[in-house]
């Protein structure tokens, strides 16, 4: 299954795909390849996507929509931060950028605790 995540600024991940996590307005749900066809909103969180090697890759989202038909999942959001990077500063970074895009779009402080938690123990991982 293809996954494609797409901000104003451009593409920010395109890629073959085992499943994958959103973070929708009316609770987390899961996609597989031969999902029935869908369209709905994204609320700000995660993506979380698990490649067929196995590994896995987060994704940071503010608000947006994703569009899922049996082969293909379009995501398309006002802004994403992938939290990932070869070296330990580079994903303290991308630990950071992906907080300040989830804090500048949730108008929740809950919801934002919760991400930040997510992100911090996603990145643990990586």
């Amino acid at each position: 299954m293809k996954l494609d995540i797409v901000t104003p600024l451009g593409r920010i991940y395109e890629g073959e795909i085992k499943e994958a996590y959103f973070p929708g307005i009316e609770g987390e749900f899961g996609v597989l390849e031969g999902h029935a066809p869908l369209m709905t909103t994204l609320q700000p969180g995660v993506i979380t996507v698990k490649k067929e090697d196995g590994s896995e890759e987060i994704i940071a989202i503010n608000t947006g929509y994703v569009e899922v038909t049996p082969d293909h999942v379009n995501v398309l959001v006002d802004g994403a931060q992938p939290v990932s990077g070869e070296k330990a500063g580079d994903i303290a970074e991308a630990i950071e950028k992906a907080k300040k895009l989830i804090r500048d779009a949730a108008n929740s402080d809950v919801l934002v605790a919760s991400v930040e938690a997510k992100i911090e123990s996603a990145a643990r991982n990586i």
